[in-house]
């Protein structure tokens, strides 16, 4: 989809109606602005704490369980990121 939309005082650009239901933009949410061959807004996406730690914490236990062994059993870190976490 694309429109043609014009910028009015003070810079204000109005997302249709449309276009905001399309991409799940409600009043008072924050939205992405990235400058690149033009400029791209996309909704900032809301992040649930509670499934962010749960998702960290079970992470963490699946590094500690491989951690002190010289070599992991076969498959064992495959489903495991091993960038260095620190908290």
């Amino acid at each position: 989809m694309t429109l043609k939309l014009r910028v009015g005082r003070k810079g204000y650009i109005i997302l249709p109606k449309a276009v905001r239901e399309a991409v799940g933009i409600r009043e008072g949410d924050e939205v992405i602005v990235e400058i690149r061959d033009g400029i791209v807004i996309k909704p900032a996406r809301r992040v649930n704490l509670a499934e962010l730690r749960e998702a960290l914490r079970k992470h963490v236990e699946k590094l500690r369980k491989v951690q002190d062994r010289i070599e992991p059993k076969p498959g064992e870190v495959g489903e495991i990121d091993l960038e260095e976490v620190e908290f």
